[in-house]
């Protein structure tokens, strides 16, 4: 039995992970010209498998996927009442929406500004809104002037689908060094996509469902929705669910970031909002296009001890 599970040698990554990933550990070997990325190569052998991994390598996966699990929860500092040390907040959205767009920007303000405020940020950890989160988490301290010189450097190469993103992104490290610290916890499951270099600490899972659970169930002090597609109305409802029943022993604010995104051109606001008629949670539920606004809401609506959503 013991050579059953016995985890398989010359793996591209370390199942027994010592710390969360950095970008500069995920993007070693990477150049413009060649992409050999430590990032991409354990993608590569992930995707050899993906649907139908063996004992082995499966073993190895989730063993990998514990580890991150506890460094993300040391990192935050989570308590055994699911409480966090850290104020974490979360934002979320969609990938492609690109550098220097409206939410792009808006959603870096946001970002600066509750980190400033001591709240900790943390994103899917992909490009569009996920890197916004993280750039304003990043430029906290900074000048308001200075993080909109970096968004005019990055959007130049504007979607990760665009010549020269990382290098974009490499320049504006080099203007402006010595960020603020934040959290993305992106997942090899949906492809290879570019590293998120304004993180100061990456949660690289395999398994999705993982990625999703530690996203939402950390988010303690609240989670922004900008405009985003498939991947975040599933966040939306999963988090509307985790208030309904107070299944993380706390009620958390839930704000979206557009009225005609969320409002006007669909009813994803609405059915959230029917949903908590007579909850706890229906006042901690929020829509807005301000930056101040969402910021202001997010401080004065502090998660809220419960044993049920009721």
């Amino acid at each position: 039995m013991k050579e059953l599970i016995q985890i398989p040698k010359n793996l591209p990554y370390n199942p027994h992970r010592k710390s969360l990933y950095t970008w500069q550990e995920l993007m070693e070997g990477y150049s413009k010209e060649h992409d050999k990325s430590v990032d991409l190569k354990i993608y590569k052998h992930f995707s050899s498998s993906k649907f139908n991994p063996d004992l082995q390598e499966a073993l190895a996966q989730r063993l990998h996927d514990h580890y991150i699990d506890n460094y993300v929860k040391d990192l935050i500092k989570i308590k055994n009442t699911g409480m966090t040390g850290k104020k974490v907040i979360a934002i979320m959205g969609g990938h492609a929406v690109a550098r220097g767009e409206k939410f792009y920007v808006k959603t870096a303000k946001i970002a600066k500004k509750l980190t400033e405020k001591g709240f900790f940020v943390m994103s899917g950890g992909g490009p569009g809104i996920m890197e916004a989160a993280n750039l304003g988490a990043y430029f906290a301290g900074k000048t308001k002037e200075e993080l909109l010189d970096a968004i005019k450097i990055l959007e130049k190469s504007a979607t990760f689908k665009d010549e020269n993103f990382i290098e974009q992104a490499y320049e504006v490290l080099n203007k402006y060094p010595n960020g603020s610290d934040s959290l993305a916890i992106p997942t090899w499951f949906y492809g290879h996509e570019p590293s998120n270099l304004f993180a100061s600490h990456i949660a690289k899972y395999f398994s999705n469902s993982l990625r999703e659970d530690i996203l939402l169930s950390t988010a303690i002090y609240g989670i922004i929705y900008a405009p985003g597609s498939a991947g975040t109305v599933q966040e939306i409802f999963t988090d509307a669910a985790q208030n309904y029943y107070g299944s993380i022993n706390y009620l958390s604010p839930m704000v979206f970031l557009g009225e005609d995104h969320y409002k006007n051109n669909s009813i994803i606001y609405s059915l959230v909002e029917q949903l908590s008629e007579g909850r706890k949670y229906h006042n901690m539920i929020y829509i807005s296009d301000k930056v101040k606004e969402v910021v202001e809401f997010i401080e004065n609506n502090p998660p809220i001890k419960t044993n049920n959503g009721l």
